[in-house]
């Protein structure tokens, strides 16, 4: 895994850290519900210099890409992308990750510790086509910033940006090159900038110096789970389908075969997952760990059936309290709905998942 260029940087600015080697180790600066009001009210900047990327290109890298990937690629145009997935030939998730298409070829972030592995998937479904595959992870840095106010702070910072989701481009600031990518990663708009390594340190002060506040994983994951938006290696695994996992928006029922289409297509002929991906209120705020499971009584208030798992925890400023998403059997998701988690006695009641 790409180690967080910005690690001794944030440690020595007093900000509370994990380790170094997990995935996105920046935790907060300091004061979580400013953090969290700023995300919701104003602007702030998240640390994601521990992504991945893959690079494609090659004549044949658009046929390639288009063939085996879910959602569409050889009709994407230079500057635009979207939201992408590698499924397996049963039609679960392997890799979820943004797409980019660059008149040189195509960019792939991914999460922190996907890129090795998503080479290596797209590896095997090579076959003498002109395509090269590298991991570029080395080269990419980015920072995301988000919030109602994200929009007009880089627009002063850099001047124009991109207006469509997932479009992307170049912008210059004091004759640096940044590529700026417009995401959603927690369901508004944010935007991507990656000016590479060496500029990660200098892009992260300039943007703290013009006013997005710095922020960590903690209010992360109270934005994403409280938009139920699931975040692969947590949520997103090869034990779920796309539909199971609300990525309606990473795959494309119109265009034709690609690897694991079969099953994703009748999926939606027919109807219907066994389980679907859900936002809950805890009844305290204590952190329900992953795997913990969910139960209900039978109709007759006798036996205590296993309907659910949790995949994700946040304390949730929304909601005064703890939130999961977890995944919940069919006829067990309508909002109201409570659950005992785990050995009880504490519950979990479904709520709404915002924007359904």
């Amino acid at each position: 895994m790409q180690r967080d260029l910005l690690y001794e940087h944030h440690r020595a600015h007093g900000a509370l850290l994990r380790p170094q080697e997990e995935p996105s180790p920046l935790l907060s600066y300091g004061d979580v519900p400013a953090e969290y009001r700023a995300a919701r009210e104003a602007c702030v900047i998240f640390d994601e210099t521990d992504r991945g990327l893959v690079r494609v290109a090659g004549s044949d890298s658009p046929e390639f890409l288009h063939r085996i990937l879910a959602n569409r690629v050889q009709t994407l145009e230079a500057g635009q992308g979207n939201r992408n997935l590698l499924l397996t030939g049963k039609g679960k998730v392997l890799f979820d990750f943004d797409l980019a298409r660059e008149e040189e070829g195509f960019r792939l972030s991914t999460p922190p510790g996907a890129a090795a592995g998503l080479l290596q998937g797209l590896d095997t479904y090579l076959f003498g086509e002109s395509v090269e595959l590298v991991d570029a992870s080395e080269e990419h840095a980015p920072v995301l910033v988000a919030g109602p106010g994200a929009r007009d702070l880089l627009a002063a910072y850099v001047g124009e940006l991109p207006e469509s989701p997932h479009e992307h481009g170049v912008a210059e600031r004091d004759g640096r090159r940044l590529g700026i990518t417009r995401v959603a990663p927690f369901g508004g708009e944010s935007f991507r900038l990656d000016g590479g390594p060496e500029l990660a340190p200098r892009l992260w002060d300039e943007l703290v110096a013009a006013g997005a506040r710095p922020s960590g994983r903690i209010v992360a994951d109270s934005l994403r789970v409280e938009a139920c938006r699931p975040l692969w290696g947590e949520d997103v695994s090869p034990d779920v389908y796309p539909q199971e996992a609300r990525l309606e928006e990473a795959f494309d029922l119109s265009k034709g075969c690609y690897i694991g289409q079969e099953v994703v297509a009748k999926i939606d002929t027919y109807g219907g997952v066994n389980k679907l991906l859900c936002p809950l209120r805890v009844s305290h705020d204590d952190p329900v760990a992953p795997g913990t499971r969910l139960f209900r009584q039978d109709e007759e208030g006798g036996e205590w059936r296993d309907l659910g798992v949790v995949t994700s925890w946040a304390y949730s400023f929304l909601r005064d309290g703890g939130q999961v998403l977890a995944y919940l059997k069919r006829r067990h998701q309508e909002v109201g709905t409570t659950f005992r988690i785990g050995e009880g006695p504490a519950e979990a009641t479904v709520v709404e998942v915002p924007g359904a």
